[in-house]
C-alpha cells in the first residue's frame, strides 16, 4: 500500500510540476519582446528590432521619432493606444535606412504628417526604388533643410541638419522642454557605425557635427542614440558623444597612416583594432574601416 501511495504521489507531483512548468514557460513566452521606458512622464523610448525609437505623449496628440520595422510599430502603436485616446500627430523619420523607416506603412491612415530631411526623403525614394518595394513605404510628406521647429503641448520640438554624417540627411530631434535629443544612426554607443557611403556619408564632416551637437546641448542634455553595443545604454551624454567622435578620428588617422604605409585596403581590413579605438569592441570593424579607405583616397 505504502508503495502504491508512493508512487500514486510521485506521479502527481512529477504531473504538477511538469503543468507548472509548462505555465512558467508559457509566461517566459508571453513576454513582449519590445521594451518601454519612460525619461519622463510623456516622453519615452521604444526598443526591440532595429533603431530606437522615442514618442511623445501630448494633449493635443502623439509624436513618434523613428518607426523600426511594420511589426514593431505595430507593437508600438497598440501600447501607445492604451496609455493615449489622442492621436498621431506626427512621425519623425531622423534618416531613410530601413530599420528607422519601414516601419512608416503601419501609420498610415492614422498619423497627420510624416516629416524628414529633405536628403532623407530622397534617400528613401531611391532605395525603396532599389529594392523593389515602394508600395511598402509611407514616404514624409513635409521636409525641412536646416531647421524646423514646432510646439506640439507644452513641448517645443527642434530638427536640426548640421550636415552630412552617417548619411547625408540625418536629423537631429530635440525636445527642448525635457531636453532630450534624439541623434538617430549618428551616435552609435560603444557599437561600430555603419557608414553609408551611398547616402552621401562623410566620416570627417561627421566628427564636426558631433561637435556642433556637443556646443547646442549641454551635459544636462540626455541623448538618444540609434543603437548600442551589448552592455551599453541607448542613452547617453555629450561626454559619449566626445568619445564617439575620437573614435572616428582616431579610426581616419588609423587608415591614413596605413595608406602613407603603402598597406593595400585588403590589408587595412584586416585590423582588429586600432589606436584610440576606446570602447568600441567586437564585430563590424571593417565598415568604419572600409569607409575611411574610400574617403581618404578621393582626397
Amino acid at each position: 500500500m505504502q508503495r502504491r501511495s508512493f508512487l500514486r504521489n510521485t506521479s502527481f507531483t512529477i504531473a504538477g510540476l511538469a503543468l507548472f512548468n509548462k505555465h512558467v514557460a508559457a509566461a517566459f513566452f508571453a513576454q513582449p519582446a519590445w521594451k518601454i521606458k519612460m525619461l519622463t512622464k510623456d516622453i519615452g523610448v521604444f526598443t526591440e528590432k532595429g533603431g530606437t525609437i522615442a514618442f511623445y505623449i501630448s494633449k493635443k496628440g502623439m509624436v513618434v521619432v523613428d518607426s523600426q520595422f511594420p511589426e514593431q510599430s505595430q507593437h508600438l502603436i497598440d501600447e501607445l493606444k492604451k496609455k493615449s485616446e489622442k492621436p498621431f500627430k506626427l512621425l519623425i523619420n531622423t534618416h531613410h535606412h530601413g530599420d528607422h523607416s519601414s516601419g512608416n506603412i503601419a501609420f498610415k491612415g492614422m498619423v497627420e504628417h510624416v516629416l524628414a530631411h529633405a536628403n532623407s526623403l530622397t534617400n528613401q525614394k531611391n532605395s525603396a526604388v532599389k529594392s523593389k518595394n515602394e508600395d511598402k513605404q509611407l514616404y514624409p510628406d513635409q521636409t525641412y533643410t536646416d531647421t524646423w521647429s514646432q510646439k506640439i503641448g507644452k513641448e517645443k520640438i527642434t530638427m536640426h541638419y548640421f550636415g552630412a554624417g552617417h548619411t547625408n540627411g540625418d536629423s537631429l530631434v530635440h525636445f527642448e522642454h525635457a531636453n532630450i535629443v534624439h541623434m538617430g544612426d549618428l551616435m552609435f554607443n560603444r557599437r561600430h557605425p555603419f557608414v553609408d557611403k551611398s547616402a552621401g556619408a562623410n566620416m570627417g564632416n561627421w566628427i564636426k557635427v558631433l561637435d556642433k551637437a556637443i556646443s547646442t546641448f549641454d551635459n544636462k542634455t540626455q541623448i538618444i542614440c540609434g543603437h548600442s553595443a551589448e552592455g551599453f545604454d541607448i542613452l547617453a551624454n555629450t561626454s559619449d558623444l566626445k568619445a564617439f567622435g575620437d573614435y572616428l578620428g582616431n579610426a581616419l588617422k588609423f587608415v591614413d597612416g596605413e595608406i602613407k604605409a603603402g598597406k593595400t585596403k585588403e590589408e587595412i581590413l584586416k585590423a582588429t583594432t586600432f589606436p584610440g579605438i576606446g570602447e568600441w569592441k567586437g564585430d563590424g570593424l571593417t565598415r568604419p574601416l572600409e569607409a575611411a579607405f574610400a574617403e581618404l583616397m578621393i582626397k
